[in-house]
């Protein structure tokens, strides 16, 4: 079951020769769900091959480093005879400006555009397996973060064991998987509990956008196997950090640390910082020892079960 996460702009406010502005593309099992968009998402999409057959778009907030790839992307959209409806989910409080910009921008394309308000706290998208949960994050303007989590996934099967108690290959294995009891040739009942291990976790990856620490995104990444979090700044520019509404990598691996996440990306980097970030890397992994990741444009992650 791929969950897979591309690293489409990982710059902050102002891109750079080697860093375009905020856009991560997720595919899950085929899904593609598109978190923000940032000038130049369309061209990214293309050069960095995740395909244009978007599932939903998840804006964090309004700031425009985060929205002006909109209109682009929805010509685009329209131009290769979409017919599909769109879906893009934004802060409480913005759908009406949002609706203007893009509109007024991009005309009307040929198919369904609907710009749906989400409440922090609750599901914004529900699919088979999954869901997208939107959370309220530290910003300086209204802004949320989200996450996908996957249902629990059924406990393994144990084959060997089954045979041990006498039930036969075939349909009984299945209901047994399924939860349910089943009835031998001998009067004998097997419980599913006697050959079905708990259930297991599914995967969690969750992205806050731009913002300050957050106790509420330490909540919802608890146990998370990818955080993508905002780390604008290193420890040279806490203070600004601060004044912004944004948080250093250091800030972004005390949250990793306080959620027990497994893994930890670092993006919306500010332009200031051109090369690599070995001091991001190192000031997150002091209190964070789990896997810190600095992606680059066009960097993919799969994300595998725990």
């Amino acid at each position: 079951m791929t969950l897979r996460v591309t690293f489409l702009g990982t710059s902050g406010a102002v891109p750079t020769t080697a860093r375009s502005l905020p856009g991560i593309m997720i595919n899950r099992d085929g899904d593609r769900l598109l978190f923000d968009c940032g000038e130049g998402t369309q061209r990214q999409m293309m050069q960095f091959h995740t395909g244009f057959d978007i599932a939903d778009i998840f804006i964090t907030h309004t700031h425009g480093d985060h929205i002006y790839g909109l209109p682009g992307l929805i010509e685009t959209l329209d131009f290769n005879d979409r017919s599909a409806p769109l879906t893009i989910h934004v802060p409480p409080g913005t759908a009406s400006d949002l609706r203007s910009f893009i509109f007024a921008a991009s005309g009307r394309p040929g198919f369904s555009v609907e710009i749906k308000p989400v409440t922090p706290g609750t599901t914004v998208r529900e699919a088979p397996e999954y869901e997208v949960r939107a959370f309220r994050v530290d910003h300086d303007v209204t802004a949320v973060g989200y996450a996908l989590i996957e249902d629990e996934r059924k406990g393994r099967f144990d084959r060997e064991r089954a045979e041990e108690l006498g039930v036969p290959v075939g349909p009984k294995f299945s209901q047994l998987h399924d939860g349910k009891a089943v009835e031998l040739e001998d009067g004998r009942v097997i419980e599913p509990e006697q050959v079905v291990g708990p259930p297991r976790p599914g995967r969690r990856v969750v992205y806050t956008g731009d913002t300050r620490p957050s106790d509420r995104t330490v909540e919802v990444a608890s146990e998370a196997d990818l955080l993508i979090h905002d780390g604008t700044f290193a420890d040279d520019c806490t203070e600004r950090a601060v004044e912004t509404g944004h948080s250093t990598a250091r800030q972004a691996g005390r949250v990793a640390a306080l959620a027990d996440a497994r893994r930890l990306a670092l993006v919306h980097i500010s332009s200031r910082y051109a090369g690599p970030l070995d001091a991001q890397r190192r000031e997150a992994r002091e209190p964070f020892d789990g896997e810190v990741l600095t992606p680059e444009d066009g960097d993919t992650i799969e994300v595998p079960f725990p």
